[in-house]
């Protein structure tokens, strides 16, 4: 019963990360906000600052939502064809 169980829990979550991973992740890192908006961290700070980018800050990191980075570069993107 154990054997069985064991193989019926790693087959779900071998199926539950394999979907996972085509997925987004719901938060990112600076790092990561930074290779996308291709900024410094100074850029980058200067938006948080000036409530140009939301984020949330937990201890030391800080996270911003992909949504909301994803709006931003299609918010640019749409003022730079104009």
């Amino acid at each position: 019963d154990l054997q069985q169980f064991k193989t019926e829990l790693f087959s779900e979550l071998k199926n539950i990360l394999s979907g996972h991973s085509n997925q987004p992740r719901k938060w990112l890192k600076s790092y990561e906000v930074r290779e996308m908006l291709n900024i410094s961290p100074g850029t980058l700070q200067n938006m948080r600052v000036h409530g140009a980018i939301a984020f949330t800050k937990i201890g030391g990191l800080t996270f911003y939502a992909y949504e909301d980075i994803i709006k931003l570069m299609e918010s640019k993107n749409k003022e730079a064809r104009r």
